[in-house]
C-alpha cells in the first residue's frame, strides 16, 4: 500500500511521510528588505533562508519530489500580490527622506557643508549624500538629474544652468573672498596692490611663475575674469595649468607652494593651510575677488525623479538664521576668523549687510 504523501512546509515538495521532514519545520522565510544607506540611495537586499535537515546539512528532505498544488500556487500568488502592494508605498516614502547634493569642492573640504548637512539631518531625519567637484563639473553632472541640489560659486555658469531649464530657485547662501598668493620674496612686486587686474598684469610682465587650476571651476572662472579685466590672454612658460587642478584648491595651493609661484586662491583654503605652506596673501580686498556661494535646486519639472520636497526643505533651512549663524561662526575658534560669511536675503533683512 502506497504511503500517503504530505506537502512539506519547508520545501513545497511532497514527502512520503511526515517522519521524513523531521527537523525541517523551522526553515527560515525569505523576505525582501528595503534598506536606506548613507548614500541616500535605496537598495533592495534579499535575505534568503536555507532549508536544513536535522543533521544540519542544507537541502531538500530525502524522498521529496516536486508537486503542483493549487494551494501552493494560490499561496505564492498571494505573496506576490502583497509584495507588489507593499513596495509602491514603501519606496517613495524612503526616497523622500534622502537628498543628493553636488557641491563645489571648497565648502566640503573646509567642513562647512558637512556640518550644515549633519545638523539638518539630525533635525529632520533626511539623509544627505554629497559629491564634490569644481563648479563646472558639478553643474554638468546635475544636467542629468542625478542630484537634487547643487552648491556652486560661478555666477555666469549658474545663470546658464538655470536659463537652460536645468535648475530653479538660485539663492545666495554665503561668501568669502579670493586672494592672490605668492612667495614671500614677491619677484613680481605685487604686494599691497589694490587691483587684482594690475597685479596679474605685473606677474605677466615679470614672467613670474603662475599656477592655474584650468578646470572651469569657480576659482578658474574667477581667475579668467581677472585676466580679462587686465586685458591679457595668459600664455607662455611662466603660466602653468596644473594637471591635477580638478582635485581642488587645497591640492592647487600645495602645488603652488612647491613651485614657489603665484595663484588665485580662496581665503578659506589658505587659512586651513597657512601653517603648512610658505606662500602668503599678497593682494586682497579687491571687490572683483568676492566669492559668492549659492545653491540651486535641480528642476523637478524637467527631472520628476528628484527629491523636490527634501531639496526645498534644505534650501529653506539654509537661508534662515540657524544655518546662517552656523556659517557666521564656523572657523572662528580654530583660525581666529570665520571662513565664510552669511549671505542670504533673509539674514540681511534681519541683521543688515
Amino acid at each position: 500500500m502506497a504511503k500517503k504523501e504530505h506537502e512539506c512546509i519547508a520545501c513545497g515538495h511532497s514527502c512520503p511521510d511526515r517522519q521524513s521532514r523531521k527537523g525541517y519545520m523551522n526553515a527560515p522565510v525569505s523576505l525582501p528588505v528595503m534598506s536606506r544607506h548613507a548614500t541616500g540611495v535605496l537598495s533592495e537586499s534579499f535575505f534568503w533562508g536555507t532549508v536544513t535537515g536535522s543533521d544540519g546539512r542544507p537541502g531538500i528532505p530525502s524522498g521529496c519530489k516536486p508537486i503542483r498544488r493549487k494551494s501552493m500556487k494560490f499561496s505564492r500568488m498571494a505573496s506576490l500580490v502583497c509584495l507588489l502592494c507593499l513596495f509602491p508605498f514603501s519606496i517613495p516614502a524612503q526616497a523622500a527622506d534622502s537628498l543628493r547634493i553636488s557641491s563645489t569642492i571648497g565648502p566640503v573640504d573646509a567642513g562647512i557643508l558637512p556640518l550644515l548637512a549633519d545638523t539638518f539631518s539630525q533635525k529632520t531625519g533626511i539623509t544627505i549624500s554629497m559629491e564634490k567637484a569644481g563648479t563646472g563639473k558639478t553643474l554638468k553632472k546635475a544636467e542629468s538629474g542625478a542630484f537634487d541640489l547643487v552648491m556652486v560659486h560661478a555666477r555666469k555658469l549658474e545663470d546658464a544652468f538655470v536659463a537652460a531649464g536645468f535648475g530653479v530657485d538660485r539663492r545666495d547662501v554665503m561668501y568669502n573672498d579670493f586672494v592672490i598668493l605668492g612667495p614671500a620674496g614677491d619677484p613680481a612686486g605685487i604686494k599691497g596692490m589694490k587691483s587684482a587686474a594690475a597685479a596679474f598684469a605685473a606677474i605677466a610682465r615679470a614672467g613670474a611663475p603662475f599656477v592655474s587650476r584650468g578646470d572651469r571651476s569657480g576659482t578658474h572662472v574667477k581667475e579668467m575674469d581677472i585676466w580679462q579685466a587686465a586685458g591679457i590672454q595668459p600664455a607662455g612658460t611662466w603660466y602653468e595649468v596644473y594637471a591635477d587642478g580638478a582635485k581642488g584648491n587645497k591640492a592647487t595651493t600645495l602645488y603652488t607652494d612647491r613651485k614657489q609661484a603665484y595663484t588665485l586662491m580662496d581665503r578659506a583654503t589658505w587659512l586651513t593651510l597657512k601653517d603648512t605652506v610658505t606662500v602668503v596673501p599678497l593682494v586682497e580686498n579687491d571687490p572683483i575677488m568676492l566669492n559668492l556661494i549659492a545653491i540651486i535646486r535641480v528642476n523637478p519639472d524637467k527631472f520628476p525623479q528628484v527629491h523636490k520636497d527634501a531639496a526645498l526643505k534644505f534650501a529653506d533651512w539654509l537661508v534662515e538664521d540657524e544655518a546662517q549663524t552656523i556659517i557666521r561662526d564656523f572657523g572662528k575658534d580654530t583660525y581666529g576668523q570665520p571662513l565664510f560669511f552669511p549671505n542670504s536675503d533673509q539674514w540681511h533683512a534681519r541683521h543688515g549687510k
